[in-house]
């Protein structure tokens, strides 16, 4: 994804220095039009004050070292972005440590997996008001646009972005606040589409009467819902998809693993005193996938590589 949000900045005619451990990344990035740096001092060094630094790092202490390491290079009035799937109360503790150094923090959760060059990226952001509007440019790049969506009844006086593909959602923590909560719904509509999915492929089974048994043609009926129904959405896109692919999904073990976001929902849903009954109920399923496996987990793990191109364990673990 980091790659990706340079190349869509690059193409809406921004500057990017960038870095990545492994420097084949940056050495590719910077055939297409970035900078590379050979080390994150000199990332800093090329960049022009104010600078901004975007991380895009797996949640936890990858990121928090990166955090600490940049931030002891940067100035009053620089700002650094998180753009990966943080906890939000590290957000919060973060952006107090960083704001007493006069260094803005801003957590954006980002939406869009390996798909974002092309369709952009819907952006959840967290952080003062002011440094929002002066990176607009950044963010409005990397957003979706208005598309061929048509426009929402009685959003007259609304705030614009929204329908843009990207919010101020708020003070630090709210952008991955918002983004966590977003992937915790998403559990819960791959595991209902998954179910869905696996009561028809079972629709046959010897365990009815031979009058009751239907042989039904997944990959047809996955295509049909796409044209006009109700659940109309991308992860039927991506599923569709798959079993055009392969019907059986034959590819995919059905392990499915959760990256974190599930959990910290259902934790805030515990804290709030919310009931979530879909959302935990979907969590746990992905626990349970990884003792055994059923057609609805093949589903869950062809739109989890369909849109964030995970790679779960090949069939047989």
């Amino acid at each position: 994804m980091g790659a990706n949000i340079v190349r869509r900045l690059l193409k809406f005619g921004h500057q990017a220095v960038v870095f990545d451990r492994d420097p084949a990344p940056g050495a590719k990035l910077a055939s297409e039009g970035a900078t590379a740096a050979s080390s994150l001092a000199g990332l800093v060094e090329k960049l022009v004050a104010p600078r901004t630094v975007w991380i895009m790092l797996p949640a936890g202490d990858a990121t928090e070292a990166a955090i600490i390491e940049i931030a002891a290079m940067l100035a009053p009035g620089d700002t650094i972005i998180d753009g990966g799937n943080t906890f939000w109360k590290d957000d919060v503790r973060r952006a107090r440590e960083l704001q007493n150094r006069g260094i803005t923090y801003l957590d954006v959760g980002t939406s869009g997996g390996v798909w974002g060059l092309e369709r952009g990226y819907c952006l959840m952001i967290g952080g003062p008001k002011h440094q929002v509007e002066r990176l607009d440019p950044i963010f409005r790049a990397l957003a979706p646009g208005r598309g061929d969506i048509p426009p929402t009844p009685s959003r007259a006086g609304r705030d614009p972005r929204a329908e843009l593909g990207y919010l101020h959602a708020g003070p630090n923590g709210s952008g991955h606040f918002v983004k966590m909560i977003h992937n915790g719904i998403e559990y819960g509509m791959m595991q209902a589409m998954a179910e869905g999915f696996d009561i028809m492929k079972h629709a046959g089974s010897d365990r009815l009467a031979p009058e009751l048994r239907l042989d039904l043609d997944m990959a047809d009926i996955a295509e049909v819902w796409r044209r006009g129904s109700v659940i109309t959405s991308w992860l039927l896109d991506l599923t569709a998809s798959a079993l055009a692919e392969d019907g059986e999904l034959k590819e995919f073990s059905g392990h499915v693993e959760d990256s974190g976001e599930g959990r910290w929902t259902v934790q805030a849903a515990i804290e709030e005193a919310v009931p979530a009954e879909v959302l935990t109920s979907a969590l746990y399923t992905r626990f349970r996938s990884r003792q055994s496996h059923t057609f609805a987990e093949k589903v869950l793990s062809a739109m989890r590589k369909g849109f964030g191109g995970h790679a779960e364990p090949t069939k047989g673990v």
